[in-house]
């Protein structure tokens, strides 16, 4: 007992304070810290800039509201021990006439609120990026309810940024002359801030945000796609046709009923379409990629040293769950090392994949023996990994399945969106894990 209570004290918990246009959240991480696991996360849509069209202030009932979920934000942080806090704002308080006496009424509460500049909101959902996609080469797109970020990342870093009005709020003013005039206005507005820059144009974009997500849900609804997971889903630019379209075509409730689309969601995908049809025209992308961490992971991501931020965020995690789930102590990195000769071949990706498999060779052990194999696909396929393209999931859960006993049962569908050679590949690392586990009885000694 004594040891479980030094352990659960040991543990580091940071969070974020994220106090948007749309929704005041908060996001409670736990473990490493170039790969924090969310714990909790909670928002609540306070709509702070839903007034500022009308008088340039956020009406009183929002900020209220918005006040009353940060009271509770700061309670609970205080009583889940977090270590790290940060509390910022960003386009609705930055352009409220009142926005300093909310800041200040929040101070109130405990909380030192940061006030984002435009620039400083695309510099963290850029690095948000880089912090899953470190090899990320594009412009991240954060589109928020009051503003819209451009930042240019490359070779790990974030170049130059801007911030335009051009939130999901804001659009639909924006949208009253048409589609064409909807994008000679969006037009005009990145031409004065010189964007695209020129040599800059044909670059893929990184979208952030729960509008582009909800989005994407779209296009996963619409193509049936076997492996439903948002994170680094990639469509080409001939997609905004079809979700244009689809957008057109369903109603608000045939939108609502898509697996995990928010109502407030639904009802701004026809305004995110359009606002994505214009950014690829006029910056002339070819494909987009969704990333689920933006803003908030961005500024974790910046509060650490170089030495953190250059760890796989892939391997970090998978050594943590590792750790977490395995019945004695683990020894991943001995297993991978053991049959690596096998693999002696191998594109540098694979290989990093097939470590990843190996430090969660023990993940499964806890459950149903009959269903061994169908937890390690889970964990493979839906675990909350960063870094890791949809082709690279699956091959982790093709390996973990093959480690758990189902080397010889038949693959999930999913398995079709990977070539057969490197699906067979990853079976044998599967079965090389398996062997390696068999006669070591799950330590490392005897390896």
């Amino acid at each position: 007992m004594g040891q479980a209570r030094t352990s659960r004290q040991a543990v580091h918990r940071s969070a974020v304070i994220d106090i948007g246009s749309n929704s005041v959240r908060i996001v409670v991480y736990e473990g490493p810290a170039r790969a924090p696991a969310v714990i909790f996360n909670e928002k609540v849509a306070a709509g702070l800039g839903r007034g500022l069209s009308t008088d340039g202030r956020i009406a009183a009932e929002d900020a209220e509201r918005g006040l009353v979920a940060l009271r509770r934000y700061a309670l609970l942080a205080r009583h889940m021990e977090v270590k790290d806090l940060q509390c910022v704002a960003t386009a609705a308080v930055r352009d409220a006439a009142n926005g300093p006496a909310f800041i200040a009424a929040a101070a109130e509460a405990g909380l030192n609120i940061r006030l984002l500049s435009g620039e400083e909101e695309a510099e963290a959902a850029g690095y948000g990026v880089l912090s899953a996609i470190p090899d990320a080469r594009g412009i991240a797109v954060d589109l928020g309810g009051g503003s819209l970020e451009l930042a240019e990342v490359a070779d790990g870093k974030v170049g130059r940024r801007a911030s335009f009005p051009l939130g999901v709020l804001r659009l639909p003013a924006l949208r009253k002359d048409g589609e064409a005039g909807f994008e000679r206005a969006i037009r005009k507005m990145l031409k004065a801030a010189d964007w695209p820059r020129e040599g800059l144009t044909g670059l893929p974009l990184y979208l952030v945000g729960g509008s582009w997500r909800a989005l994407s849900r779209l296009d996963l609804e619409l193509t049936k796609d076997p492996l439903a997971v948002l994170d680094q889903h990639t469509f080409p630019r001939t997609a905004i046709r079809r979700l244009i379209r689809a957008t057109r075509r369903l109603t608000f409730e045939q939108l609502r009923a898509i697996p995990g689309m928010a109502s407030n969601r639904a009802a701004a995908l026809p305004d995110a379409a359009a606002l994505l049809a214009a950014l690829v025209n006029i910056l002339d992308v070819p494909e987009m990629t969704v990333s689920s961490s933006g803003l908030r992971e961005g500024l974790l991501y910046q509060a650490l040293d170089a030495e953190t931020r250059a760890q796989d965020p892939l391997i970090v995690a998978a050594e943590f769950e590792g750790r977490r789930l395995a019945r004695f102590a683990p020894h991943g990195r001995a297993i991978a090392d053991w049959i690596a000769p096998l693999f002696a071949d191998e594109a540098q990706a694979d290989s990093r994949v097939r470590l990843a498999a190996s430090l969660l060779s023990d993940v499964a052990w806890s459950a149903n023996p009959d269903f061994r194999a169908e937890r390690g696909t889970e964990i493979g396929l839906h675990g909350n990994w960063r870094s890791i393209d949809i082709p690279g999931r699956i091959l982790l859960a093709r390996a973990l399945y093959a480690g758990f006993g189902g080397a010889d049962a038949d693959f999930p569908a999913m398995g079709a969106l990977v070539n057969e050679e490197r699906l067979a590949r990853a079976r044998q690392w599967g079965l090389a894990i398996r062997l390696a586990q068999r006669l070591t009885g799950g330590v490392e000694a005897p390896l």
